[in-house]
């Protein structure tokens, strides 16, 4: 008996000092018939977490790849280890995800791992009876932990915010759900803190440019940004404030080898795919050579050939100041058959100012130059195209609905970058639409919908010449 309480004694003391060593501890409650495999990785997601609890965090960002236990550690082991070894049990906890039964999942094993003989017997938490339910259980010390959908984030206030995977993998396919989860994460949650004090962890892999993390690091909003791909990539190591710093040192080196060797690594790339891989292993949205578009495809030169037939292809929106931009990629097509990409111009503009930017572009093109603008369906948008036609009198203009979708339409342009025949016109609009061209079909896609759209046009102009000449 006292062997036992000596043990219990020392547990107690080891745990309260590190929370890694907590989880150890702990694991055989959550998952009795399965080995904890331990790396590195672990340890760094634990001390992070540790420095939120001791206040050097307020707002964390883990972009970790599947089957790294970032939600284990994070959602259930942490809100535990917080209330038994460091004695916070007024802490209020507020788990989210994109679908409410995940964040349940997550409730119902923190509150079985508190409940159990082994954690009792070392912290005895005692949770109150008229609040210990699936979605949301208390304990004495008025400390809570409650589970909701991340897109319903109404009601109760938290001191820890934790955010688990807001997006499914399809969801990062819609512009819609995009746009949704972007409004929550800025307008909904952060109402949901109590205070100064408290804390938003968000835990997630990368599924898209325009994801919750996506917008963090876009906007700077003061998150410590814990990155850690499946391989290795030397010119994005992460280093943290806290002095955290990825120990590899060798290109392509395995983030959890332990967990995911080399053979299980290569089978997961193979089947997610190269798209799929980069955000969801590697941590950025995109192949590091390129999507859909490699910006190896496309040579740079200094100077347009003679004779060369142009479109103008234009995107349009009306959304100054912000959102979409309006677009117009200029294509050629030489003499030789080659295509060059002559000039991009892009603003966000009112619908005015959108008008004003099309027949200023059309100027500066001159006549010869042929412009295709999308006409969107129904009767104002006939409408729309019938005023901006006017408006560009004397200049060759056609107009069409958007027929199957982006990757489809960008498709016969891809075919033909891929193969060596797209130039590029040597400008200072050139990193921003490599940027963008070589994330699609993720990320933003403006440049691209106005390139296809130009180069479809060309192609299919040059088809009727040809028949014509027959």
């Amino acid at each position: 008996m006292l062997l036992k309480t000596r043990l219990i004694d020392i547990e107690r003391e080891l745990a309260g000092r590190s929370f890694a060593e907590f989880v150890k501890m702990a694991w055989h409650v959550l998952e009795p018939a399965t080995e904890l495999k331990w790396g590195w990785s672990l340890d760094a997601i634990c001390e992070h977490l540790e420095a939120v609890t001791r206040g050097d965090i307020k707002r964390l960002l883990m972009n970790v790849p599947p089957g790294c236990m970032k939600s284990l550690l994070t959602g259930v082991l942490w809100p535990a280890w917080e209330w038994g070894p460091k004695g916070k049990q007024s802490l209020r906890y507020l788990g989210t995800a994109h679908k409410q039964d995940l964040a349940v999942r997550d409730n119902l094993k923190c509150r079985r791992l508190i409940q159990s003989d082994w954690y009792q017997e070392r912290w005895p938490v005692k949770l109150t009876g008229d609040q210990n339910a699936k979605t949301k259980f208390e304990n004495d010390r008025t400390g809570f932990r409650e589970a909701m959908a991340f897109t319903s984030m109404t009601g109760s206030r938290g001191d820890r915010v934790i955010l688990d995977d807001p997006l499914s993998v399809d969801h990062a396919n819609s512009d819609a759900d995009l746009r949704a989860a972007e409004l929550t994460f800025t307008e909904a949650l952060p109402t949901r803190v109590n205070n100064d004090d408290s804390a938003i962890v968000v835990i997630m892999q990368r599924l898209h440019e325009k994801d919750t993390s996506g917008i963090i690091l876009k906007r700077d909003l003061g998150y410590v940004h814990l990155c850690l791909p499946m391989r290795f990539e030397s010119e994005r190591r992460c280093v943290t404030s806290i002095g955290f710093r990825d120990p590899r040192t060798v290109e392509g080196e395995l983030l959890f080898p332990e967990r995911f060797p080399e053979a299980t690594v290569q089978a997961l790339e193979k089947t997610m795919g190269s798209y799929a891989a980069a955000g969801q292993l590697q941590q950025r949205p995109a192949p590091r050579e390129g999507g859909m578009f490699k910006r190896a495809w496309f040579p740079v030169v200094r100077a347009i050939p003679a004779g060369t037939r142009f479109v103008r292809g234009w995107d349009l929106a009306a959304t100054e100041g912000g959102g979409d931009w309006t677009v117009g990629v200029k294509i050629g097509r030489q003499k030789d058959g080659r295509f060059i990409i002559a000039d991009v111009v892009r603003d966000r503009k009112s619908a005015a100012g959108v008008e004003r930017l099309l027949v200023n572009t059309a100027s500066r093109d001159g006549y010869d130059c042929k412009i295709s603008i999308p006409q969107d369906p129904g009767q104002a948008g006939k409408a729309q195209t019938s005023y901006l036609i006017q408006q560009l009198a004397g200049y060759t203009v056609t107009a069409s609905a958007e027929s199957g979708d982006k990757v489809t339409r960008a498709a016969p342009l891809a075919a033909q970058a891929e193969a060596g025949n797209v130039d590029i016109l040597e400008a200072d609009w050139n990193d921003a639409f490599f940027e963008e061209i070589t994330i699609f079909p993720n990320g933003t896609k403006d440049q691209v919908d106005a390139a296809s759209r130009a180069f479809n046009e060309l192609v299919m102009g040059c088809k009727f010449d040809l028949e014509a000449m027959l």
